[in-house]
């Protein structure tokens, strides 16, 4: 039970941060203008972290990592219309996540279980083991973004951003889940 409410929770919150992607994706697939398509990323990018700041009062370290590339590599795409840095995003919002989970853990602190543990009551060497997989998925995650953007074209890529990165995602949040599932006290 504990599983399904934080995978619905953090579905929620997931669905929300989707919504650039889809309309980067919408408008580059109806204007094909690169330039385009990050602006209209970027401004929902901004409102999104302005109203949940406005919401919550803080913004946690991902929000800030992920406005802080939106604002950087989008505005350097858009001020010198070169597609490249915001065809980047992806792998540094990626390999950002991977550095602060190994970070956090090495200096003894699991940012996973900073993040997830008031929702989810598992042993340490568990935290451990999601700390690495996620690590070793975001790592992977950046990886296969540079292929595609560099080996296919943009409405390859921009389709992969929306369809494909997603998809991989989907698909292990749902292997963590069923993992987890295993490691969870059992309810009464």
């Amino acid at each position: 039970m504990a599983v399904c409410l934080f995978f619905i929770g953090t579905r929620m919150k997931a669905l929300s941060d989707l919504l650039a992607v889809i309309l980067f994706f919408a408008t580059y697939m109806l204007t094909k203008d690169m330039i385009l398509a990050t602006a209209v990323a970027l401004v929902i990018g901004v409102v999104q972290a302005a109203a949940a700041y406005w919401k919550h009062k803080k913004l946690d370290t991902m929000q800030w990592v992920g406005l802080i590339l939106i604002v950087v590599m989008g505005g350097a795409t858009i001020l010198l219309k070169d597609d490249r840095f915001i065809m980047w995003k992806p792998t540094a919002l990626f390999w950002v996540g991977a550095l602060l989970l190994l970070g956090s853990h090495l200096a003894g602190k699991n940012g996973l279980k900073a993040a997830m543990g008031k929702e989810l009551k598992l042993s340490d060497g568990v935290w451990r083991k999601l700390t690495y997989a996620w690590v070793g998925f975001l790592i992977f995650m950046g990886l296969a973004n540079i292929f595609v953007f560099q080996n296919f074209s943009k409405d390859q890529w921009v389709s992969y951003k929306l369809f494909g990165s997603t998809g991989l995602m989907i698909v292990f949040v749902i292997g963590q889940g069923l993992y987890l599932s295993r490691h969870l006290p059992q309810e009464e």
